[in-house]
């Protein structure tokens, strides 16, 4: 680990400065409450104002009496913190990550260090998004403006008896402000920032008679992209985007409340680029010290000494690149030089559409309280991309509707009835949900016009790295053909077989412009679960809470293929009888991957799969908590969460490109199973009228824990468990059929265990600081096989067993600091905000290779201000990033840019900066 410089140590002086204390228990300042919590607000034995309401257990009660973990974060402090779409939450929030990739849609949560890598959509989400109560699909799918919000609740732990989708690692609930029924208001604010951003926002309020209010909000956004994209002369990673959303409230009785929502949203951007990952900033991206570069191993060995970076020329695979036309700035600049080298021509742009509707129904009937959340869900993206991030021409996606595309069509209806018993002893909770959900993805990935002259340079390199000849058909000149007929006495390097590599190399040469013409996969999901969940109250401070949930889940699925790559059938039945030759397999078979890498083959054109999975599970929770004092709880529990299986949305599941016969597919190739967690957890929260803190300790065991990594080639999707015996290190080593395991004596393969402190400390009025800490050992087991039937690990993953899981810190601190100082008697008011997270080193890749390390870093943003200004205006400067820390989302194996495999990192926001002016009335 590098040691921190000047301006990380700057930035823990802040970090330790702001007092911090964390948001979840949200600060004096930051909450309102509503009319109807004015019970819970006068019940409570704290200051109003530390006063949270929740519903984190499906009814309204006070954040300090909840006996789960979970993070409450108030709308003053997500305006202070200027969170506008959920992946801001990481600043406030110790416990949960929310990255992107390469594209948008692809957003990723984690909590506790467990999530769904995003790029596959067959995949759900670990953590669940809930907006207003309706289920998103994909967590990516709320990555958009949020407009403004009354509160976002942080669920940590599996989820499911409490209503809405089941999900295994948490979920977030984000509550938009409601209209309110008190008076005709409005408000607007309007932001300049660097890299010319643009951001416009305004709602009004207003009632419509006694019993109905209506609200509308809308925000523009408009910035710059982050990156240069040097060779088209345009920005990448830019903003431009909008959201309108409509509210109507009707409240006829003080026992019936009605809530329409309607909002829709649109995405014009370009996204997302990725740079070479250098030593500079990761030291292990460094070729291997033990095996020769060309070598399918290497990237698997820990580089123990000074070798040549990645991107050298050392690297066989770098001058085939430079010879076809790379900038070698790309390869030689610094991993957060934000200028790129993208193919001439090759694009980013894409778009995304997301829009629905909803109806909440609260109706008390006196001793019964109904709840019922109607909602339909309508989204849709698309993304071009020079998928392999490099100015040669080697893989793309055209913009446009077929360009990586996914589209959601979701219905979802819940219904809830909660009441009390036995003279308030038992508080009863049941319900239903069912979930219709529609996804279809469409891809138009292809090989780039230049994949011709590139493949076959991965061979040769194989073979003998002097014989490239990246301008040569099949890169072998005529020279390098003749040393190669010539060897071995006039028999030629491969034997009789020599004429045929040749040819294979020649054909291989003939890629260019080929591939996917339209692959469409379709998956209707029904989900349809009765949840449960009772608190008993065994004596006046002794609670039992019990919940239980049964789901079924069944998902439908069918493909349909186009291509037009007619190389691949050519090598395959022109090499295809060297695969029985064991000296000349691997040559054979290197040639036929590359030629139909990811099942791109045109004997897929035309071609129709279907199949169907039906899943049923019960999950629940007991939950023991003791109200020692009107101040202090403490609580244990135990819970069971599920995560519907699914199908693996791409063709290169199916089989491995050397395997393949178009007669024999089987469907179920594609399939996942579903994934399971036993959770244990002790806590306990105080709270006081100036100072609250919140610990809870946690244990959570996954079985056929869902993963997702790219391996430079195509995307593995496969279940994670463990051995109960010692495999040998036969989970370690290269092949795929060493390492099964007895399925009688499998165990779970991801096991996430540590502790989380938050407080808040308000010592007057105006002064609130907040402090965060979690400490996290996310982790995989040892002896780690595929399935629970004992299927042995994917050899790609071999560096997994025993190590901490990808985007999983071991410790985060989240800290904010607000003073509001009234300034003179005009109600004027001073602003000082500053908050800041600290990630201590985690590795970004899935898979875990050397090379794709975080070293820990600080982020701090500030805000300064005068608000309230004659009573209706504030101005504000702020920064996010304030000490502009480097550091990366995501590092992933360049696409075919191998061997020995290079890394292009994903970067995080840089420093911004702005002034806003705000006015209501």
């Amino acid at each position: 680990m590098k040691r921190f410089n000047l301006r990380h140590q700057c930035a823990l002086g802040a970090l330790a400065g702001a007092m911090a204390f964390a948001p979840s228990a949200a600060s004096a300042q930051d909450t309102a409450t509503t009319e109807q919590d004015t019970d819970l607000v006068a019940a409570a034995d704290v200051d109003d104002g530390n006063v949270i309401i929740v519903r984190a257990q499906g009814r309204d009660q006070t954040l300090s009496d909840v006996p789960v973990a979970v993070s409450a974060v108030t709308a003053e402090t997500l305006q202070k913190s200027g969170v506008a779409d959920i992946r801001d939450m990481n600043q406030v929030a110790p416990s949960l990550l929310i990255s992107s990739t390469g594209n948008e849609s692809n957003g990723s949560a984690r909590i506790r260090g467990i999530g769904t890598v995003g790029d596959n959509p067959g995949l759900e989400s670990s953590v669940a998004v809930f907006i207003d109560g309706v289920y998103r699909s994909r967590s990516g799918n709320a990555l958009s403006e949020l407009g403004p919000l009354d509160r976002v609740e942080i669920l940590r732990g599996p989820q499911g008896t409490l209503g809405g989708r089941n999900s295994s690692a948490g979920l977030i609930n984000i509550y938009t402000a409601p209209p309110e029924m008190d008076g005709f208001s409005g408000y607007g604010a309007f932001t300049y920032g660097n890299y010319d951003a643009i951001r416009v926002e305004g709602g009004i309020n207003a009632p419509l008679g006694e019993t109905v209010a209506a609200r509308v909000d809308g925000v523009y956004f408009q910035r710059d992209g982050f990156y240069n994209d040097v060779v088209n002369d345009t920005r990448v990673n830019d903003r431009d985007r909008y959201l309108i959303r409509g509210q109507l409230l009707f409240e006829p009785t003080s026992d019936l409340s009605i809530r329409l929502v309607g909002d829709y949203s649109k995405k014009d951007e370009a996204c997302c680029a990725a740079t070479f990952v250098q030593p500079s900033f990761a030291p292990l991206a460094r070729l291997s010290d033990d095996l020769p570069p060309t070598s399918a191993d290497a990237k698997f060995d820990y580089p123990g000494s000074l070798t040549p970076a990645l991107t050298s020329t050392a690297n066989p695979i770098i001058p085939v690149l430079l010879a076809l036309g790379q900038d070698p700035r790309a390869l030689n600049q610094s991993t957060f030089n934000r200028d790129i080298y993208v193919t001439p021509g090759r694009s980013y742009q894409g778009e995304t559409e997301d829009y629905g509707i909803s109806g909440e129904v609260n109706w008390d009937f006196g001793n019964v309280t109904m709840t019922s959340i109607t909602g339909y869900r309508d989204y849709s993206n698309f993304q071009g991309s020079d998928t392999d991030y490099t100015q040669v021409d080697i893989l793309y996606r055209a913009p446009g509707p077929n360009a990586g595309a996914r589209e959601f069509k979701t219905f979802t209806q819940e219904l809830r009835f909660n009441g009390s018993l036995l003279d308030d002893r038992i508080d009863w909770l049941v319900g239903g949900f069912y979930a219709n959900e529609k996804l279809e993805t469409r891809d138009n990935l292809r090989f780039g016009t230049q994949y011709g002259a590139f493949a076959p340079c991965r061979v040769v390199n194989a073979v003998n790295p002097a014989l490239a000849s990246p301008l040569s058909t099949g890169c072998l000149s005529a020279g390098g053909r003749a040393a190669l007929l010539a060897a071995n006495g006039g028999a030629g390097a491969f034997g009789a077989a020599t004429p045929l590599i040749f040819a294979g190399l020649d054909n291989l040469a003939q890629i260019n412009d080929l591939g996917g013409t339209g692959d469409v996969y379709n998956q209707k999901s029904e989900n349809f679960a009765l949840f449960t969940h009772n608190i008993v109250h065994i004596t006046d401070k002794l609670d039992l809470t019990l919940g239980l949930r049964y789901t079924n889940e069944t998902k439908d699925f069918n493909a349909s293929f186009g291509n037009d790559n007619v190389i691949c059938p050519q090598n395959r039945a022109l090499l295809g009888s060297l695969l029985g030759v064991p000296s000349l397999a691997g040559l054979a078979g290197g040639i036929i991957s590359l030629s139909c890498q990811g099942n791109s083959t045109s004997e897929l054109d035309g071609v129709s799969l279907a199949d169907t999975r039906d899943e049923d599970q019960f999950t629940g929770t007991a939950i023991l908590s003791y109200k020692a004092t009107p101040d202090l709880l403490f609580y244990g529990s135990y819970s069971r969460g599920y995560k519907a299986g699914g199908f693996n949305l791409d063709r290169s599941a199916l089989t491995t490109p050397v395997a393949f016969n178009v007669n024999t597919l089987d469907p179920t190739n594609l399939q996942f199973e579903e994934e399971t967690v036993d959770a244990f957890e002790i806590g306990a929260k105080y709270q006081t009228r100036q100072f609250g803190v919140s610990v809870a300790a946690f244990r959570q065991e996954f079985t056929n824990f869902q993963l997702n990594t790219f391996n430079g080639s195509v995307f593995l999707v496969q279940n994670i468990n463990a051995c109960k015996d010692d495999l040998g290190g036969a989970d370690r080593d290269n092949s795929a059929a060493t390492g099964a395991c007895a399925s009688d004596r499998t165990k779970p393969g991801v096991v996430a265990k540590g502790v989380e402190i938050e407080a808040n400390l308000s010592p007057v009025r105006d002064l609130t600081a907040t402090l965060g800490l979690t400490y996290a050992d996310t982790s995989f087991a040892n002896n780690l096989i595929g399935n629970e039937d004992g299927t042995p690990l994917d050899p790609a993953l071999r560096l997994l067993p025993g190590d901490n899981m990808s985007n999983a810190p071991e410790i985060v601190a989240t800290s904010s600091l607000s003073w509001t100082p009234p300034i003179g008697d005009s109600g004027m008011r001073g602003l000082f905000f500053v908050n800041a997270r600290m990630t201590s080193d985690y590795n970004t890749g899935s898979d875990l290779l050397y090379g794709k390390e975080q070293d820990g870093f600080v982020v701090v943003n500030g805000r300064i201000g005068v608000t309230n200004i004659g009573g209706s205006f504030s101005v504000e400067g702020w920064v996010q990033n304030l000490f502009d820390t480097d550091y990366t989302q995501v590092a992933f194996n360049t696409p075919f840019v191998a061997e020995q495999q290079t890394y292009s990192a994903f970067l995080a926001e840089p420093r911004t900066y702005g002034v806003t002016v705000r006015a209501e009335f």
